[in-house]
């Protein structure tokens, strides 16, 4: 349009010039059409993959709705035969396009139930073989660290370096989708009543109860959001996966639990020599070398103890009418990572002895380090022990481990002054702090329980080495 004829050149040159003219407009018009034009989204039926023999299940829970954008292994639906409840995952990213079945349908291996627009999407139909195949429904949940105890971290990628200790939901009528919302949430599934059809627990209930119930802090108002940009710089950090996970649990074990602390200490000069004579031998032992610290005296104190007061070696039962005495005597310790706290138990410490003892808590350290702890390895334990003595201290309430009534807290032990009846003597005392669930132990209790196990720790004879 900015083009005007030159008549100082001659006609035949200006007609060129006119018709490049009218090219380039047109070459530039195509391509502006061709950015402007929107590229249209792939649409992919997403089908029910290879579910094993099962056929005409029922869909029971949709679990996206259209307009909701999924990533690869979300879970679409969950089905139910009468054998077990699975999730059928996205197999790949996208937008939910549309639905194309209902509550109470019946579907079989490849029936087409979700339409998934999306940039990642190519038009193909999953094959039905894929490795993205419905998932049977798994009853686990978490049970989070509470303590220290100074472990350090590995290599391994910090997201996913610890896993929580699984808890059994029992028969919990849910499913896959609404357990893993529950183990997220630290919510135990079995004390819910589902509002779904034949009494399924639905992701409302679990929310409804994270809101409302006593495990969410109902009638405790929340802290008010402030912007403290406004007073200087500062910084967002998320927090880890472990104490995202463990956070929750820890504030339910608080809100739940009438906690009391009772301190005493020990005198551990004497089992402190033993200790130091012990770990010389082991760091040359032929068989591997390996560490002596005092937190195995520490647990076989803890275990001799326990067998003298069952009630510290129980939990209350769910109608809180109840006390389910343990007869074994599993020890969970408390462990500091960067990441958050994990607590991996020691199964069977009163048939073991220290030395034992000793390399087990050397090669759960390792497994610590290299991210390599299993969930059966953090689960089943009857009383924990917080060690802080590598770290400081003078004394320390630890959050009880629920669902266990007691939990032990260890501060660094220092040499101090004790009169023994005739003069003061240099000796090793070590701070003993016993957090309690006080609707099962009481104040005269927890004296006697830290008084006895102190005597323990103080006389050698009383351990079985």
């Amino acid at each position: 349009g900015g083009w005007k004829p030159d008549h100082s050149i001659p006609h035949s040159r200006q007609l060129d010039l006119e018709i490049d003219t009218l090219s380039n407009l047109m070459k530039t018009t195509e391509i502006r059409k061709h950015l402007s034009r929107e590229t249209p989204m792939a649409s992919t039926e997403i089908k029910v993959p290879d579910i094993g023999d099962f056929k005409n299940i029922p869909v029971i829970e949709i679990l996206v709705k259209p307009g909701d954008v999924v990533k690869i292994d979300d879970p679409l639906m969950s089905l139910e035969s009468d054998k077990a409840t699975m999730d059928v995952p996205s197999p790949s990213e996208g937008k939910i396009a549309e639905i194309l079945v209902k509550v109470g349908d019946k579907v079989s291996m490849g029936t087409a139930i979700v339409r998934l627009e999306g940039q990642g999407s190519n038009g193909a139909t999953p094959a039905s073989g894929s490795q993205s195949a419905a998932k049977p429904a798994a009853s686990v949940s978490v049970a989070p660290a509470t303590a220290a105890s100074g472990i350090g971290t590995g290599a391994a990628d910090a997201s996913q370096r610890f896993l929580p200790a699984p808890i059994d939901y029992g028969n919990a009528h849910a499913s896959p989708s609404v357990r893993r919302l529950a183990r997220e949430l630290d919510i135990d599934l079995s004390t819910i009543k589902g509002s779904g059809e034949k009494g399924r627990i639905t992701k409302e209930d679990v929310k409804k109860l994270l809101g409302g119930g006593v495990s969410g802090g109902s009638g405790i108002p929340e802290i008010p959001a402030i912007d403290f940009s406004k007073f200087g710089p500062v910084e967002t950090k998320p927090l880890s996966r472990i104490k995202r996970l463990s956070g929750p649990h820890l504030h339910r074990s608080w809100l739940n639990i009438p906690h009391v602390t009772h301190t005493d200490e020990a005198d551990i000069t004497e089992i402190e020599k033993y200790r130091k004579e012990l770990d010389a031998a082991a760091k040359v032992d032929k068989k591997g070398a390996f560490r002596v610290s005092m937190l195995p005296f520490l647990m076989k104190a803890s275990v001799a103890t326990l067998k003298l007061f069952p009630d510290f070696n129980s939990s209350l039962s769910p109608g809180k009418d109840a006390l389910i005495l343990k007869k074994y005597y599993n020890i969970g310790v408390a462990v500091d990572t960067p990441d958050g706290l994990v607590v991996p138990v020691l199964k069977d410490v009163d048939r073991k002895g220290i030395l034992e003892i000793s390399h087990e808590l050397g090669e759960i350290s390792e497994k610590a380090r290299l991210g390599k702890l299993a969930a059966t390895e953090m689960q089943g334990a009857s009383f924990t022990i917080s060690s802080l003595g590598g770290i400081g201290g003078v004394a320390f309430t630890p959050i009880v481990n629920a669902p266990e009534v007691a939990i032990l807290g260890v501060a660094r032990a220092k040499m101090a002054p004790v009169w023994d009846g005739k003069e003061f003597r240099p000796r090793l005392m070590l701070p003993l702090c016993l957090s309690y669930d006080h609707r099962v132990i009481d104040g005269a209790a927890a004296a006697r329980f830290t008084h006895q196990l102190a005597d323990a720790l103080e006389d050698l004879r009383r351990l079985i080495l």
